[in-house]
């Protein structure tokens, strides 16, 4: 038996008739009738009997309704507090994302939803290969998520997409270095200098074998790390360049580096939210949204 069957017994019960019953729900009589005929089916006592030309409940038909009543009631009230779950402001919001998105953009967030009257927001660090990013949404309400360009687009099937920002990825040099006197550089210019880069599958690593390949240079890799603010300290200390984000490379940043935009390849990645469509529609996980969405301007506004 399903709810709305059960519905329609319970009108019947207080209208006594089909047509009254159709004209209530807006349905047609037929439609009405058809649905009594399913529910009989699924019970073995008579739950309605004809009384002149009208249909009207036996005493099982009203127990039913009556139990009927009850079930509706309670749908109700479950849609209710589904309807002020999702409106509520003040939900809780599971959030992850990659490190570096996580050390430019979580302080901040926290800073902004820091009332009673927002979400509650609870953050995880995931950095991930591009590919797995949207296995994340099972597991979290937002996913920070990071793919180049040139990158598989995210399965639009299974995630809904919100981008943030087309962020560059700036060739990091001490500030001593000689190339750092120039305004951009090339793959023949940083082709065969020493390189601390990120592990295979993530976006510096993409940028070096481009770069490999324009300049027709084996590159040497001194040192594979995943963490930008060990990259920066790492460069700093001279020895090596690395690649860093432009927009979201702020915290990790100090005098002893410079960041050279690099000529003739697209270094750009594409930060994106990323979160099963379900959850876009709770008023507190869009505030999460928005939230990322003003900070992210801010960086790039900087940047």
């Amino acid at each position: 038996m399903e709810v709305h069957q059960l519905e329609i017994l319970r009108e019947l019960g207080a209208l006594g008739s089909v047509k009254a019953v159709a004209d209530t729900l807006m349905v047609t009589p037929s439609a009405v009738s058809q649905q009594l005929a399913h529910l009989q089916r699924t019970v073995e006592v008579p739950l309605t009997r004809k009384e002149g030309r009208n249909l009207v409940l036996t005493e099982a038909g009203q127990v039913l309704a009556d139990a009927g009543a009850a079930v509706v009631s309670a749908m109700a009230d479950a849609r209710g507090a589904l309807g002020t779950y999702h409106g509520s402001p003040a939900g809780r919001v599971t959030v992850s994302g990659f490190h570096s998105a996580g050390q430019a953009l979580f302080a901040p967030l926290a800073r902004m939803l820091d009332r009673p009257e927002h979400p509650r927001i609870e953050l995880s660090d995931e950095d991930v290969a591009q590919q797995d990013f949207p296995a994340l949404t099972a597991r979290y309400d937002l996913v920070l998520a990071h793919r180049m360009d040139h990158s598989p687009r995210w399965p639009a099937e299974r995630v809904a997409v919100i981008p943030l920002a087309h962020e560059p990825l700036d060739v990091a040099l001490p500030a001593g270095h000689p190339l750092a006197q120039k305004e951009t550089v090339t793959a023949d210019d940083v082709g065969a200098e020493a390189w601390v880069t990120s592990h295979p599958g993530y976006s510096p690593a993409d940028v070096l074998s481009a770069v490999a390949a324009l300049s027709s240079r084996e590159p040497n890799i001194v040192h594979r790390i995943n963490d930008y603010s060990t990259v920066a300290a790492l460069v700093a200390a001279g020895g090596v360049v690395g690649l860093l984000p432009r927009y979201t490379a702020g915290p990790v940043l100090n005098p002893d580096i410079v960041l050279r935009p690099l000529e003739g390849i697209s270094t750009r990645r594409r930060i994106d939210l990323l979160a099963r469509p379900e959850n876009l529609k709770r008023r507190s996980v869009v505030m999460v949204c928005e939230a990322l969405e003003d900070i992210m301007a801010g960086l790039v506004k900087q940047g």
